[in-house]
C-alpha cells in the first residue's frame, strides 16, 4: 500500500507540472494576442457574430478538454475531475444562485474601474439579426462549451491536484490560474474574485456540476445583455 500510494503522489507531482505547462502556455498566448490586437488596433467589437470565431474558440477549447484528459488519466474522474453528484442539489444550487448574483454585483461596481468586459470584447453591440446564426454558435461555445471547459481545467483537475495542499491553496491558486489565461491586465482582480467565487462552490458542493452551471449562466448573461442593450 506504502508504495502504491508513493507512486500516486510522484504521478500527481507529474501531472501538477503539466497542469502548470499549460497555465503558463495559456497565459502566455493570451496575453501575447492581447498585446498583439492593441499593436495592430485591430477592431474587435462583435467579434461573435463570426463565423470563423465560433469555429477558432471551438478547436481551442477542444484541445484543451484533450490535455485536460490526459491529465486526469489514471485518476478517478469522480475525484479528479469532480464529476459526481453534490453532497447536497438544494444547498449547491442555493449556493451557486447567491454567488451568481453577488458576482454579477462586484462585476458590475468593478467594471467601470477596471474595463475588464471591454477590454475582453465578447459582449456583443446589440442584435444584428442577418448575423443571428453566427451569433448562436459563438453562443454555445462562449456559454456552454467554453465555461465547462474552462471548469475541467480549473476547478476540476487543476482543483483536485492542488488540493493536496489544502484548500485554500486550491482555491485561491486556481482563481489566480483563472485570472491570468484570460490574458487581461485590467481584469486580473475581476477574474480573480469570479475564480474564487466559483473554486469555493467546488469545495463546497464536492462537485464540478454547480461550479459549471455558474459559469454558464455567468457567460450567457453576459451575451444576452449585450444583445438587447
Amino acid at each position: 500500500m506504502g508504495s502504491v500510494t508513493t507512486e500516486s503522489r510522484a504521478r500527481m507531482q507529474r501531472r501538477l507540472v503539466g497542469w502548470w505547462v499549460l497555465i503558463g502556455a495559456l497565459t502566455l498566448l493570451n496575453f501575447s494576442a492581447r498585446f498583439s490586437e492593441d499593436d495592430s488596433s485591430s477592431n474587435t467589437d462583435n467579434v461573435l457574430y463570426r463565423y470563423d470565431a465560433a469555429v477558432f474558440g471551438f478547436l481551442f477549447y477542444a484541445l484543451i478538454l484533450g490535455v485536460v484528459l490526459v491529465l486526469a488519466s489514471g485518476f478517478d474522474p469522480r475525484e479528479a475531475l469532480g464529476l459526481r453528484r453534490p453532497r447536497s442539489w438544494g444547498s449547491a444550487v442555493g449556493i451557486a444562485f447567491g454567488s451568481f448574483v453577488a458576482l454579477l454585483i462586484v462585476a458590475a461596481a468593478l467594471e467601470p474601474v477596471f474595463g475588464a468586459g471591454k477590454a475582453q470584447g465578447l459582449d456583443p453591440t446589440g442584435w444584428i439579426p442577418e448575423k443571428a446564426p453566427a451569433l448562436f454558435l459563438n453562443a454555445i461555445v462562449v456559454a456552454i462549451f467554453g465555461p465547462i471547459v474552462e471548469e475541467l481545467l480549473f476547478r476540476g483537475i487543476g482543483f483536485f491536484l492542488l488540493l493536496q495542499f489544502g484548500s485554500i491553496a486550491a482555491i485561491v491558486v486556481t482563481a489566480i490560474a483563472f485570472a491570468l489565461t484570460h490574458g487581461i491586465a485590467q481584469g486580473i482582480p475581476i477574474f480573480f474574485i469570479i475564480g474564487v467565487g466559483l473554486a469555493l462552490i467546488r469545495s463546497r458542493s464536492a462537485s464540478i456540476y454547480p461550479a459549471m452551471i455558474l459559469h454558464i449562466c455567468f457567460n450567457a448573461f453576459g451575451i444576452i445583455t449585450g444583445v438587447f442593450t
